[in-house]
């Protein structure tokens, strides 16, 4: 009787698959549309010089490409990825710090929805409105010259100066994430349970105590989420950049490698150069991304 029942089964099975399948299609469509075949094409123009519109002067040039990016007299390696890093890690640390103390201020606080949402509303502004809001604070006549000059200070050239340019920006774009790592953490804050701080204290801890050795070990996860995400938005970073200074001025104190990937395809048409580029970007990602999850897996290990 099993074995009588058996080609229904399979014949049912088959059509529950084809179904899924056909309702999976739309997904399937997109994905092949929208990220297979560009991230091929990426591929081919890595190892091609092109200029753009015509597919048939495409023109093959092996590994050319990479190994222009790092010859001497590049500035890809120095500064583009120099600043591609500088900028994600100070970002990730201002945006982290500030997150890891308003967190924590804020789960001691009434009304947490309010404070939470209060810091959350930079995230629902667009870069360009934030980038030029924040360009014209910082315009020589701005309002943080005007606080400089009122506290007996000198007006400083934050994005005229190749020395404060980048540093500028870095504030502006941990400013503008700051809210996301603050809701990650409250949320991390609030699934700490309270009987390990009511046990701590009945043996005499204090509250640095308790924040160095319960608050911190328990939220490792939020802040290793924080961090890869805070991290790889700083090295993909271009629309605020792209605001702030045009093409990542002065010289080329805050170009990075997403805005000089934008540069040497639209601008100088050098579609190759700039698939190289993102493979490289995409490469030194995967190098981050795998140093920070071993770091903080070692450290949870020796706690």
């Amino acid at each position: 009787m099993a074995l009588a029942d058996g080609g229904p089964v399979r014949a049912a099975r088959r059509r529950q698959t084809a179904l899924a399948y056909l309702f999976l299609a739309p997904a399937l469509l997109f994905f092949a549309v929208f990220l297979a075949l560009p991230l091929l094409f990426a591929v081919l123009l890595a190892q091609s010089r092109w200029a753009g519109f015509d597919l048939g002067a495409i023109e093959p040039v092996g590994m050319a490409n990479f190994t222009d990016l790092f010859a001497r007299g590049s500035t890809f390696l120095t500064p583009v990825l120099t600043n591609t890093l500088l900028y994600a890690l100070g970002t990730v640390a201002i945006a982290l710090a500030g997150a890891l103390l308003v967190s924590h201020c804020i789960n001691q606080l009434r009304f947490q929805g309010f404070w939470r949402t209060l810091y959350f509303l930079p995230l629902v502004t667009t870069v360009v409105a934030v980038g030029n809001v924040w360009k014209y604070m910082y315009e020589p006549g701005g309002l943080v010259n005007g606080l400089l000059n009122g506290l007996g200070l000198d007006s400083v050239a934050f994005l005229q100066s190749p020395g404060t340019a980048l540093p500028s920006i870095v504030v502006v774009q941990a400013w503008a994430s700051v809210g996301t790592a603050i809701l990650i953490l409250t949320a991390g804050l609030k699934s700490i349970p309270e009987v390990y701080y009511e046990a701590a204290e009945l043996d005499g801890a204090g509250r640095r105590t308790l924040f160095r050795r319960i608050t911190l070990p328990l939220l490792r996860p939020s802040l290793l989420f924080v961090c890869l995400t805070q991290f790889i938005t700083g090295l993909q970073s271009f629309a605020l950049i792209n605001v702030m200074t045009g093409e990542g001025g002065p010289g080329d104190a805050t170009n990075v490698a997403a805005l000089e990937m934008y540069q040497q395809a639209f601008r100088y048409g050098d579609w190759g150069i700039a698939a190289a580029a993102s493979f490289v970007l995409f490469l030194v990602i995967s190098v981050v991304t795998v140093v920070q999850l071993w770091l903080f897996r070692r450290k949870g290990g020796e706690s």
